[in-house]
C-alpha cells in the first residue's frame, strides 16, 4: 500500500545496528584510502557526511534508501576510518576538490560513471565542488544545512561567527588548535555536537560512541587541515568560479530552521547564483537533519532522487 505521507516512498525502516545491511569496503584513490559502506541494487547514490561525523551519520536513512538505490556512504579523507594523508604546505590535500576527486574515483571504481549525490555540512561542500567540477558525473545533488563557502566567508556576520567559531579556530597554524582540542577529546566532541535547542539526545548511543572512537589526534589534525584549506585554497577557487560556473544538475537544499544556517542565512537566495535548477525548504531541526529528523529527510531524498519534486513539510 502506498504511504501517502511519503508520496510513494516505502516507510522508514527501524534498524537495530549502525548501517544495517551494508558491506564495508576500502578503495585506494590517487591521494587517500577511502572507507565506505555499500548496499542496494538500484541507481547509485553517494552520501557524504560532515564534521565531526563519519559515514554512520546516515544510519537512520541509508538502509531505507538502499531498498531503491545502490547507496554508497563514504568517510571523507581524514575522517572516520579513511586514511589521513598530509595536507601539504598549502593544505590543498584537504581541499574540497581533493575530497571530491577521492569520491569520483571511488564511484568509478564501483562501476558508476554517473550518480546522484547528497552531502551534509563538509560533505555538502565536497558535493558542491564535485558537481561543479564534474557535471558529467553528477545527476542530482542534495545539500543539507549549509550555504556556499564563498557566501559564508565573503559576508561574515557576528551571529554566525559566534556560532561557527571553529571555522577560524581550527584554521589557525599547527599545532595550536590540535593541542587545545586534544587535551580533552571527549569534552570537545560532546560540546561540538550539542547544538542550540537540539541537544545530544538526537544521537543514538551507538552513533555517539562511533564519533568519539574516531576522534583521534590524527583525525583532529586532518580536520584542522580541512578548515585551513577552506579559508585559503577553497575560498580562492570559489571566488574564481563565482559568477562564471554553475551546477548543471537539479539541486535540493534542506536546512534546519533552528540551525546556524537557518538563523543567519537565506539558503535559497544564497544558493541561487550557483544553482539555476534549485528547490528546497527548512525543516524543524538543527544542524544534524538526518540524525534528528530522518522522517523528513528520507522522503524528501526519496522523491528528489526518483526525479519527483519533494513536498515542503507542513
Amino acid at each position: 500500500m502506498t504511504d501517502e505521507k511519503h508520496r510513494g516512498a516505502p516507510p522508514l525502516l527501524k534498524t537495530r545496528e549502525l548501517m544495517e545491511g551494508f558491506a564495508r569496503r576500502r578503495i585506494r584513490t590517487r591521494g587517500a584510502e577511502i572507507n565506505l559502506a555499500v548496499a542496494g541494487n538500484g541507481p547509485p547514490l553517494l552520501l557524504l557526511h560532515g564534521n565531526p561525523l563519519t559515514l554512520v551519520s546516515w544510519h537512520k536513512i541509508a538502509p531505507s534508501l538502499a531498498r531503491d538505490f545502490t547507496v554508497v556512504a563514504a568517510d571523507l579523507r581524514g575522517y572516520g576510518d579513511s586514511s589521513k594523508p598530509e595536507g601539504g604546505p598549502d593544505h590543498a590535500g584537504y581541499s574540497f576538490r581533493a575530497m571530491a576527486e577521492d569520491n569520483l574515483e571511488v564511484m568509478r571504481e564501483l562501476g558508476f560513471e554517473r550518480f546522484a549525490l547528497a552531502g551534509h555540512d563538509r560533505g555538502g561542500r565536497v558535493a558542491f565542488r564535485l558537481a561543479l567540477d564534474h557535471p558529467e558525473a553528477v545527476e542530482r545533488v542534495a545539500i543539507l544545512d549549509i550555504v556556499p563557502t564563498h557566501r559564508v566567508l565573503s559576508q561574515v556576520t557576528l551571529g554566525w561567527a559566534l556560532e561557527s567559531y571553529h571555522w577560524f579556530f581550527m584554521a589557525q597554524k599547527y599545532p595550536f588548535p590540535e593541542t587545545l582540542i586534544c587535551a580533552d577529546l571527549d569534552f570537545y566532541m560532546r560540546y561540538k555536537l550539542n547544538k542550540t535547542g537540539v541537544g545530544l539526545e538526537i544521537f543514538t548511543p551507538e552513533a555517539m560512541a562511533e564519533y568519539i572512537r574516531c576522534a583521534t589526534p590524527e583525525q583532529i589534525h586532518a580536520v584542522c587541515e580541512d578548515y585551513r584549506a577552506t579559508v585559503t585554497v577553497d575560498y580562492s577557487m570559489d571566488s574564481a568560479d563565482f559568477g562564471k560556473k554553475t551546477i548543471a544538475c537539479p539541486v535540493l537544499v534542506i536546512w534546519g530552521s533552528n540551525s546556524h544556517c537557518g538563523r543567519h542565512f537565506g539558503p535559497l537566495e544564497d544558493w541561487a547564483p550557483w544553482a539555476p535548477d534549485l528547490r528546497g525548504f527548512a525543516i524543524p531541526t538543527g544542524h544534524y537533519p538526518a540524525e534528528h529528523r530522518p522522517d523528513l529527510v528520507y522522503p524528501a531524498f526519496w522523491d528528489f532522487f526518483q526525479g519527483r519534486e519533494p513536498e515542503t513539510p507542513s
